[in-house]
C-alpha cells in the first residue's frame, strides 16, 4: 500500500510583518490514495492534539506521496 506524508500547516504573523509558512504536524500515513491518507491524518491529528476539529490549529494539509528510493 502506498504511503503519503501529511503535513498541517498555518499561516502566521512573522517577525518582519511578513506571512510565514508553519508546519504544526507532519504524519506519515498508510493509504489506498491521497484523499483516504488525508482524512486519516485529520482523525490522528485530533485525537493527538484533543482536537474536534483539525483546522483549529491549522488553516490546510498537504498530501505528497512519500518517495523512496528503489
Amino acid at each position: 500500500m502506498p504511503r503519503f506524508i501529511v503535513r498541517f500547516l498555518k499561516d502566521v504573523l512573522g517577525e518582519n510583518g511578513h506571512c510565514v509558512e508553519v508546519c504544526q504536524s507532519s504524519l506519515e500515513i498508510e493509504a489506498p490514495d491521497g484523499a483516504a491518507a488525508g482524512e486519516r491524518a485529520k482523525h490522528i491529528f485530533c485525537i493527538d492534539c484533543d482536537l474536534t476539529d483539525w483546522s483549529l490549529h491549522a488553516d490546510r494539509i498537504d498530501i505528497r506521496e512519500a518517495d523512496y528510493p528503489s
